[in-house]
């Protein structure tokens, strides 16, 4: 779990990780549970063979030897099978986890309105169902090599039991040994091979954990790229504007030369950006979707670095930043915000305790969200549980969850703070009302909004048009209509289509 919430965000971008995540969370839990009963074992079996052992010696050294060569073909056959299981394990990752997605889909919430509209149960229950018979066809394989592996190594060790007793038997028939020799023979070399059995199966798990063990060590052993600096640059302290409601202050933000691509990807994200976020102000970021709009975000949030060129905080290069510094001075309302299945409190503070009382952060943050009528209503409250997972939860509407999401944006005292599609699943009546509010909201710190609604856009100061990972256009809103550029060709295609729908209503 460390490991997974330290390592870089670019991992999710490849499906390499997501199968050593799979593997390692399965493992993870029971191998060494697992290890150490082996172990226990094996140091069991291993005295209790010693004592066989000693047992069999006064009838000669060829007679443990012999034990030992009867469990040598066992000894290879689980190596084999351990290697091979370890093998198919890992060849099969993907489509594991594709099994494992494919019946989330259809057992979650996540997907179940879909599922029922556009019937796709049939569908992902065949697609499953393939998948489980590939994997079940290759598991069986690999237990018909091991069961004829395992008859071989039985009947090796069959033989060379019955030539010991032969042998034995002989040397009675003859005198050279009593009936009482030849019992007690039978008997500790009987119990010695089921011992040696026994312990070989011990080494063979033990050997078949630490390789899966291994999984997780190798998850483990993973290196992230974006670290903390060796010494860290502090950025510039100073007080917050008189008439702002917090104790941050407002600080330039400013991307020189920027090319960035994502993992994996051949196309720029962003081509060369210089563009700067002025300290204290509200900028609008508008354009097609694609345009690199929400990798600003991710740059700025240090989530990834770029190819070239910088990107500042206060003057400082966010490289040169303590991580821990820099993400507490940047507070940042996602596109898709999580929807934590907590308490209202702990949805807008979630790195507080747990079933922690709401304090006056907290109200203040509903309030400047605009969140504080609808959770007036609740049964509890802030200590409302949302969602439905857990006993007494209450299910919010899209607009209200985003709301709760922004209430976690403003509750942060940053210097800066990033709205990625603040009002996109607001109802007009609650956009109007949180426009109306939030310069008084972001008053003293600088603020970002990356928005595809023009009456978002136009409560910013400044207003920059992305298009291909640059910017193509900036201004106030008036500025920009009197351009007559992209901004302006869109916005009058967006009043005539309100025009035309009027109209018909009319």
């Amino acid at each position: 779990h460390g490991k997974s919430t330290e390592v870089d965000i670019a991992f999710y971008d490849t499906a390499a990780y997501h199968d050593h995540l799979h593997r390692a969370r399965n493992e993870a839990r029971h191998r060494p549970i697992a290890l150490l009963d082996n172990a226990t074992s094996l140091l069991q079996n291993a005295i209790t063979l010693v004592a066989m052992a000693a047992i069999l010696l006064p009838y000669g050294i060829l007679i443990p030897l012999a034990l030992l060569f009867s469990s040598l073909p066992a000894i290879y056959v689980v190596a084999r099978h351990a290697v091979r299981e370890h093998e198919w394990g890992r060849r099969s990752s993907e489509a594991q986890r594709r099994s494992s997605y494919l019946s989330w889909m259809m057992t979650s919430e996540h997907a179940a309105a879909e599922m029922r509209l556009f019937d796709l149960g049939t569908r992902f229950r065949t697609d499953h169902n393939v998948l489980q018979a590939r994997l079940r066809s290759a598991r069986l394989l690999l237990v018909a090599q091991q069961g004829w592996g395992d008859f071989l190594a039985s009947l090796t060790a069959f033989l060379v039991a019955a030539g010991c007793l032969g042998w034995m038997g002989w040397q009675a028939a003859t005198g050279m040994a009593t009936l009482g020799d030849l019992v007690l023979f039978y008997q500790a070399f009987n119990q010695g091979q089921r011992l040696m059995r026994t312990l070989l199966a011990n080494v063979g798990q033990i050997y078949y954990n630490t390789l899966f063990l291994g999984n997780l060590f190798e998850f483990l052993d993973l290196k992230a790229s974006v670290k903390n600096p060796l010494v860290a640059t502090p950025l510039p302290l100073a007080n917050a504007a008189p008439e702002s409601e917090t104790n941050a202050v407002g600080l330039t933000v400013k991307f020189e030369a920027v090319t960035f691509d994502y993992p994996g990807t051949t196309s720029r994200a962003l081509d060369g950006l210089d563009l700067e976020f002025p300290a204290c102000k509200i900028t609008a970021i508008v354009g097609a979707n694609g345009a690199g709009k929400s990798t600003l975000v991710k740059l700025l949030c240090r989530f990834y670095d770029p190819q070239s060129g910088r990107v500042l905080l206060g003057g400082v290069d966010v490289r040169h930043i303590s991580l821990e510094s820099l993400r507490r001075r940047v507070t940042v309302l996602f596109q898709e915000p999580v929807r934590y299945q907590a308490t209202v409190a702990e949805n807008i503070s979630p790195n507080t305790a747990f079933e922690c009382a709401a304090t006056d952060r907290e109200r203040n943050a509903a309030k400047a969200a605009g969140a504080d009528t609808f959770i007036h209503d609740l049964p509890h409250g802030m200590e409302t549980q949302l969602g439905r997972w857990f006993s007494d939860g209450v299910e919010l509407s899209g607009g209200q969850w985003q709301r709760v999401a922004l209430a976690r944006a403003f509750a942060r005292e940053a210097s800066v703070i990033v709205l990625d599609e603040p009002t996109s699943a607001m109802d007009s009546w609650a956009e109007a009302d949180w426009l109306r509010r939030l310069r008084t909201v972001v008053q003293g710190r600088t603020a970002i909004i990356i928005t595809h609604r023009f009456t978002t856009a136009m409560q910013a100061d400044v207003i920059h048009v992305m298009n291909n990972g640059k910017i193509i256009e900036s201004g106030s809103h008036s500025e920009l209509l009197h351009k007559g550029g992209s901004y302006a060709t869109s916005w009058n295609a967006q009043m005539r289509a309100e025009r035309n729908v009027a109209g018909v209503v009319a």
